[in-house]
């Protein structure tokens, strides 16, 4: 089984690239749903332990946590160090999940890849970009986003030079949906004969 990572740094087009690999048939893991999740699961009690008072009806509230992780570096380190193992064993059931059913291509969707190793655990890696201009006007765009906001979360972000420098595949956004979506096929078709290295 091949194992593609998919990153990308906020307003790329990461999310509907991955629903063009999905559209395409290949079973994604969104490791942004899978924190979701756990936020009303298995990180509850370690997060409440850590962050007290951040947990509303069960569940951790994101609003009330991240007014915990603003501007400290340390906490949002602490927060990591739950979630992070976490979200890994999630992945690894939908990757015994999906080896069990025969899947010869998986997609696991990580918008912090690099930063957090990510691309240690996968074949290859995909990474959506656009300029900085198309990226800054679609962030700012969103309900609630401010320049000052958008510079606090690229600066938690590896640079999108970098990230395009370490990819093996680039999908440029800033066309049309067809253009990315003929990319992201092209990309299945360079794959399609390859041995995953870490899962077979």
């Amino acid at each position: 089984m091949f194992v593609l990572g998919l990153t990308g740094s906020i307003g790329m087009g990461k999310s509907t690239s991955s629903k063009f690999f999905a559209e395409a048939g290949v079973p994604v893991h969104d490791s942004d749903a899978a924190v979701h999740a756990l936020y009303s699961a298995e990180a509850v009690a370690p997060v409440e332990a850590a962050f007290p008072g951040v947990t509303v009806d069960g569940k951790i509230d994101r609003g009330k946590l991240s007014e915990k992780l603003v501007g400290n570096p340390d906490a949002i380190k602490r927060l990591e160090a739950i979630v992070h193992p976490l979200v890994r064993a999630v992945t690894q059931r939908f990757l015994d999940t999906q080896k069990a059913r025969g899947a010869r291509i998986v997609l696991l969707d990580i918008p912090l890849l690099f930063e957090t190793g990510g691309e240690k655990r996968v074949d290859a890696v995909v990474v959506v970009s656009a300029p900085p201009d198309v990226q800054r006007a679609r962030v700012l765009s969103r309900l609630g986003m401010t320049a000052e906001r958008l510079d606090a979360l690229l600066a938690r972000q590896m640079p999108d030079a970098e990230k395009r420098a370490r990819a093996h595949f680039v999908v440029d956004s800033s066309r049309s949906f067809d253009s990315a979506r003929t990319q992201v096929h092209g990309i299945l078709r360079a794959v399609a004969g390859l041995p995953g290295r870490r899962i077979s």
